[in-house]
């Protein structure tokens, strides 16, 4: 079956716009392969995008080893807290997890680190969340019409993955090129270069490997504008295209763990205090658009465009008086360990990494974007 009829659960699609926008002359395609690899015929990044695009995969097995190197302060212990701390993990050093596809709803990845395992699972209608350090296991009941996905982590666990979310950003501000030929995994690969023209970008490259025959990407990685060393790097070291065997997508629960319905854990927070005051908060989000007015805080600004874009959004209050149990509490006290920063914006707290750089001010605004700090100030300076 064609991955385009679906959104599978490793998100093996690259949208139509990437090649679209390539086809139409909104980025700048250059180069074709074949020079450094005389075995494998000449490309066009446009030809390329199109080879991703109409990809058939059946089946898919195999290892992915993940590398990140993001420069993040120590702030990022704060990850911890916001999900399974395996998973988690993936944000910073080597990591190998192990992943199968047999269609838009059958998929598996494995993570084990150490003495943990997490296993993200969708079988037909069931997704299933297990983490072995933990002895538990939540489970989703997907209606028909639902997501095809599988449970996000917020990270990307194939260089599928990772290029679909890679290639959304093709428009007018990127250059697209083909490099070396190379080999992934015993398989040779074209090479598929993105590069922001905005040089103010702290992204530099987007290189993605192109399996040659399979049109699939094999190898993923983003280099910082200001290293040749890629921040984040994720690719296959072993694949296989058989259709792996049903068995595998079957999850039963090993002994003495605990298994959660996900609906069940929804109602239960919902019952809470912090619940009840998100309850509350939503009906009066609702009166007030009942009314027809906007509360100040709604959805996030978009500033700029392209690789240099920026976001602001607003908290509920200032930082510091954020309300709310303990977890709350830890996150507000992490925040407060990043570096005070001040200019004629105001005052806040500043997060950097080797892509991406954050401001907390201390009238409650958030900017954020893969700019280097003055950009953000700057963008602080004239939306109050």
């Amino acid at each position: 079956m064609s991955v385009l009829t679906k959104r599978p659960v490793l998100r093996w699609l690259v949208p139509a716009t990437a090649a679209a926008a390539v086809i139409g002359g909104g980025a700048a395609v250059a180069t074709v392969a074949g020079a450094a690899d005389p075995t494998l015929p000449e490309r066009s990044a446009a030809q390329l995008l199109v080879d991703v695009q109409t990809a058939r995969l059946d089946g898919l097995s195999g290892t992915v080893v993940q590398r990140a190197d993001l420069g993040l302060p120590p702030i990022a212990s704060l990850a911890g807290m916001l999900g399974d701390d395996n998973l988690m993990s993936l944000v910073d050093g080597q990591h190998t997890l192990r992943v199968w596809y047999a269609g838009p709803d059958k998929a598996r990845v494995s993570l084990v680190g150490g003495n943990a395992q997490t296993d993200l699972i969708r079988n037909g209608s069931d997704a299933w969340v297990w983490s072995s350090r933990a002895k538990t296991a939540t489970h989703t009941k997907i209606d028909a019409d639902g997501d095809h996905g599988a449970p996000p982590t917020g990270l990307p666990t194939s260089p599928q993955e990772a290029a679909d979310l890679a290639l959304k950003a093709i428009e007018p501000s990127t250059q697209v090129s083909v490099g070396r030929s190379t080999n992934i995994a015993g398989r040779d690969a074209y090479e598929l270069n993105l590069t922001p023209r905005d040089r103010a970008s702290l992204v530099g490259q987007i290189s993605i490997a192109v399996d040659a025959t399979e049109h699939v990407p094999l190898r993923f990685r983003i280099y910082p504008s200001a290293s040749d060393k890629p921040a984040f790097e994720v690719a296959f070291t072993m694949v296989n295209f058989d259709r792996p065997d049903d068995a595998q997508f079957t999850f039963n629960p090993p002994p003495g763990t605990k298994v959660n319905e996900a609906k069940q854990l929804v109602e239960d927070a919902a019952k809470s205090k912090d619940g009840q005051a998100l309850q509350d908060r939503i009906a009066k989000e609702k009166e007030r658009a009942a009314k027809g007015t906007k509360p100040a805080g709604e959805g996030p600004t978009v500033i700029g465009t392209g690789w240099t874009t920026v976001i602001m959004a607003r908290l509920d209050q200032p930082a510091g008086q954020q309300p709310g149990g303990d977890e709350m509490k830890q996150i507000t006290g992490l925040l407060g360990q990043l570096p005070k920063v001040s200019g004629a914006w105001g005052s806040g707290r500043l997060f950097t990494s080797h892509l991406a750089t954050g401001l907390l001010t201390d009238d409650g605004r958030v900017f954020f974007g893969a700019v280097a700090p003055e950009k953000l100030y700057e963008a602080a300076t004239t939306h109050r």
